[in-house]
């Protein structure tokens, strides 16, 4: 099944290294990223898992849970978890998921649904390379797959939640390379007459349908 922009997020029971979990009940009413990668003890992935660990404190202070996938067992990840601290400095600080069988993978149509664990090749793990923002609501907010072999921009996914996050609170859109504290963009679902209500302050009308404002706090 296609997993879209709107969708439910999938639910899911199953073990990771810090014990068993059902998805929906471990978000809670937080935000979530799920991320996925191939295989254990991979190069791009090993920087990738360290990466993220740095940046965890800025998902916490978001709101924001953070958990990872591999196709292999949880005692793998233990083990991977070793090398991963050594090389990137920074220990894992988020729970990863056990999918030796492939089971969340083909789930969120990360993998052709006729793959099968056991012995892989880089070739058969190709799609499994995905990010997956979630909602409180439970429902896909962004998703996007990357190839084997380029890392992913993790301060993207950060710069990204900020976005979603402050469409869901305030009812704006973000332009193009947005970045906290530059202006936003006033929907075209709101007219005028509600927009100077909302902003007494005044806003830029470049276009009837392009409307900017200073960010809200």
């Amino acid at each position: 099944m296609s997993i879209r922009i709107g969708d439910e997020a999938p639910n899911f029971t199953a073990q990771t290294t810090e014990g068993p979990i059902r998805f929906h009940e471990w978000i809670g009413g937080q935000w979530a990223i799920l991320f996925s990668h191939p295989k254990d003890f991979t190069p791009v992935c090993t920087t990738e898992l360290g990466y993220m660990a740095k940046l965890k404190p800025e998902f916490d202070k978001r709101g924001t849970k953070v958990i990872g996938l591999s196709i292999d067992p949880v005692d793998d990840h233990h083990k991977w978890a070793k090398d991963i601290e050594e090389t990137q400095g920074t220990a894992v600080n988020y729970p990863m998921i056990g999918d030796a069988d492939l089971a969340v993978a083909k789930l969120y149509d990360m993998i052709h649904s006729n793959a099968s664990g056991g012995p892989r090749t880089a070739v058969d793990n190709a799609t499994i390379r995905a990010v997956f923002i979630v909602g409180p609501d439970k429902k896909i907010k962004a998703t996007f797959t990357y190839p084997m072999s380029a890392g992913r921009n993790f301060d993207e996914v950060l710069r990204l939640l900020d976005a979603l996050q402050l469409n869901a609170k305030h009812t704006v859109a973000t332009p193009v390379n947005w970045k906290p504290g530059d202006d936003v963009i006033i929907p075209t679902s709101v007219s005028d007459e509600d927009a100077k209500k909302k902003y007494p302050e005044g806003f830029k009308t470049l276009k009837p349908w392009l409307r900017t404002v200073a960010q809200p706090k």
